[in-house]
């Protein structure tokens, strides 16, 4: 792990320890306290340049998702109500979700909805019953 992101770490242990990485080199740090330094940084969630070169999807809080997730919601409520209320024919493209670090943005499956002539057919059977 510091081969693959020692810039990374570099940078953390100066930012939050005020250690540098030369001093495992010039005996100032063991690998011990260095294994307990890393640890350290990378139980800190949502924080620090090791922690996002490792898992990108990390520099974001739980409670950030909640809200790309509720931002996700009200733009599909507002697109369904648009949607259901507009009297063209033609149809609104779905709205994209809020990107999301660490995550692949994946196809959505195309949205089914019947025409307003469908709806009116259901309808009369419905009174019919």
């Amino acid at each position: 792990m510091v081969r693959d992101h020692s810039d990374a770490l570099e940078a953390d242990l100066l930012e939050v320890f005020s250690i540098d990485l030369l001093d495992l080199w010039t005996g100032g740090l063991s690998l011990r306290r260095l294994h307990v330094l890393i640890t350290s940084l990378l139980a800190r969630q949502g924080t620090g340049a090791l922690v996002a070169a490792i898992d990108e999807s990390a520099i974001w809080t739980h409670e950030a998702h909640i809200l790309a997730r509720i931002s996700d919601a009200l733009e599909a409520a507002n697109w369904l109500f648009i949607s259901a209320n507009s009297a063209g024919d033609e149809a609104l493209e779905a709205p994209e979700p809020m990107w999301r670090p660490g995550i692949e943005p994946s196809e959505p499956p195309p949205p089914v909805t019947a025409s307003g002539a469908d709806v009116a057919v259901w309808f009369g059977q419905m009174n019919s019953l």
